[in-house]
């Protein structure tokens, strides 16, 4: 985590969940992470739709320019990063596993900034799968952040986070699984083609 915003609030995440693998969405206190609220998010899920905003900080809605409370999660993100994050974030909400992930904010010809992102699972009314919690924070103040708006966000490197950093948990999913396998195959064919 390069961030000490990303840092606090999965340290705060953490605190709270105790000894169960989440703490509750009503065990989130705002004013107990008020020095990150402008950088961080609600996501909510509802089944067989997008993640959705249910609270974006005012930072987070002034790299796009507008309010994002009840916007697509998924529609910040370019064409080729949004099936990855989906597939990501149903992680997040299947297993149970946060993300720690690099991202680009492009807002236009060569304005672009480098973001961290952090999402981790939140339970609601003792089920997980429904609500989580996450950071979008620049790494790098720019002069123009804020006064153009992003047009889209783009993935870097993604990292699974429990809790323990340091020995991050691995998502146990079969689609997970699978992909796992097809990109091993991907990657060994590639190798051959190249000798």
């Amino acid at each position: 985590m390069k961030h000490p915003l990303t840092r606090e609030l999965y340290e705060y995440w953490n605190g709270r969940r105790g000894n169960e693998a989440m703490p509750e969405r009503s065990d989130i206190d705002p004013a107990a992470i008020r020095r990150i609220l402008a950088d961080s998010f609600v996501l909510a899920v509802e089944p067989g739709q997008s993640p959705r905003f249910r609270v974006a900080g005012t930072k987070i809605c002034e790299l796009f320019a507008r309010e994002l409370r009840g916007e697509d999660f998924i529609a910040l993100w370019g064409p080729e990063a949004a099936p990855q994050i989906r597939d990501f974030v149903s992680l997040v909400t299947g297993d149970g596993v946060g993300i720690l992930a690099g991202a680009t904010m492009e807002a236009g010809d060569e304005f672009v900034c480098p973001l961290e992102l952090l999402i981790l699972p939140l339970s609601l009314h003792g089920k997980g799968g429904q609500r989580m919690l996450g950071s979008l924070v620049a790494l790098e103040q720019p002069f123009w952040l804020g006064t153009r708006p992003a047009k889209c966000l783009d993935l870097g490197v993604v990292k699974f986070v429990g809790a323990d950093i340091y020995a991050p948990p691995q998502p146990q999913s079969a689609a997970w699984r699978i992909r796992a396998k097809l990109d091993t195959a991907a990657a060994a064919t590639s190798n051959d083609s190249s000798l």
